[in-house]
């Protein structure tokens, strides 16, 4: 099968605008996590979250658009992200509108991020608004394809949290088949009142900064973001500047509870594992863990036994949740994108605000920031609500 390499990424979270700064802040140890300005919610004052510090307007305007184009903060957050990642790669509009060329991303909010207004349309409290076709978790995916002219295969995939992790596993599975020669594939997440909300009621927020993998975590905080890669197979991706591979993946489902995983890990170390084999590697090779760790109770403790399970000792790991906040459809992407930087850096990134390690376990996450380290299998984690568990593994070029 045809190896998949990664030619371009694009983001934008909490803790950066693009590719650079959210590099330096994780370099940095800086994490996005605080007040919340261009968030409009009952929870903005009582609780902290990872939002992205340009405003709807700035956003807008970064894409030479104006507010009655009807594009939400979710599609302007994929555009911003999509739009980096393609000019990393020196994609032409020829290529971009390529039979070859792929599409697909993700997203759980999608247009539901402009909750009061979705409110008002769908039970006909006034005239019909800008945004009437654009709630729809599939909006963002038709307004890049419009914008950029992408005539081959497109999807949106959501499967709550692993949504932009799945839709990595699918881009490199139709590269590796011979079904397409590149697939642009990522994802993305506002903040809105409808999720807010949601997880209150779950009562998983936190009132702090999170702090995964901590023995007194006391909750997750939500984040919002957008993050793309540019996955092209080997044949044509030769002479061009590769930041790593593609080289495994794994995805199950435990079907234990809607929101929460099962205690036995079941479907965790499934999805681990059949990474780990599709990558044709040993455990003991991989280097560094980006892992799920949304710092909830459930998630942190099923986590951490299930590395226990798959490695017999556990490699470096840490969450980098502790930066951005959870950014939900887009952190499986937002997550790949960290997962390569370490990688190509020869880095590992802190888990940040640890002080007392998950107990029973005595394995701790990173703690700081280490450079030096040589890097050349990575995995990364996104567990789903469902139980929908997706793994995927990053390699070295070379290994």
């Amino acid at each position: 099968m045809k190896r998949v390499l990664i030619t371009g990424m694009g983001i934008i979270t909490a803790i950066g605008d693009d590719l650079t700064e959210n590099h330096t802040s994780l370099r940095c140890s800086k994490a996005g996590i605080g007040e919340a300005f261009h968030f409009d919610s009952y929870y903005k004052d009582l609780l902290p979250f990872g939002e992205v510090k340009l405003s709807n307007a700035d956003l807008l305007s970064a894409a030479n658009l104006t507010r009655h184009s009807g594009y939400t903060r979710t599609c302007t957050l994929a555009l911003k992200a999509f739009d980096e990642a393609i000019r990393d790669a020196g994609l032409s509009q020829e290529e971009l509108s390529s039979w070859g060329t792929a599409l697909i991303s993700a997203s759980t909010v999608g247009g539901m991020c402009i909750t009061d207004q979705l409110y008002q349309d769908a039970n006909l409290k006034a005239s019909a608004s800008e945004f009437v076709d654009s709630y729809g978790c599939a909006a963002h995916t038709l307004r890049l394809v419009e914008r950029y002219n992408i005539k081959g295969f497109t999807d949106t995939i959501n499967t709550a949290c692993s949504s932009s992790a799945n839709a990595i596993l699918l881009g490199a599975r139709l590269i590796r088949s011979g079904r397409a020669n590149r697939v642009i594939v990522g994802g993305v997440d506002a903040l809105a009142k409808y999720t807010v909300n949601g997880f209150n009621a779950l009562k998983i927020l936190s009132s702090a900064p999170c702090r995964p993998f901590d023995e007194n975590r006391d909750g997750l905080n939500l984040g919002e973001g957008a993050a793309y890669l540019v996955l092209e197979s080997e044949d044509i991706a030769k002479g061009k500047k590769c930041y790593a591979t593609v080289a495994g993946y794994g995805n199950s489902n435990d079907a234990h509870h809607p929101s929460a995983m099962s205690d036995n890990a079941v479907g965790a170390i499934l999805s681990m594992s059949q990474a780990i084999k599709s990558a044709g590697i040993h455990p003991s090779e991989v280097d560094y863990i980006n892992a799920h760790g949304t710092a909830t109770a459930n998630n942190d403790a099923v986590e951490t036994y299930g590395l226990t399970e798959v490695f017999d000792q556990v490699p470096p790991y840490s969450s980098t949740k502790s930066f951005t906040g959870h950014t939900l459809g887009a952190a499986g992407a937002v997550e790949a994108v960290f997962s390569v930087l370490s990688i190509y850096y020869s880095e590992i990134y802190a888990s940040l605000r640890v002080e007392t390690p998950v107990q029973p376990f005595s394995i701790a996450p990173v703690a700081r920031y280490r450079s030096d380290s040589p890097v050349n299998f990575v995995l990364s984690n996104s567990f789903g609500f469902g139980g929908n568990c997706t793994s995927l593994v990053f390699g070295k070029i070379g290994s």
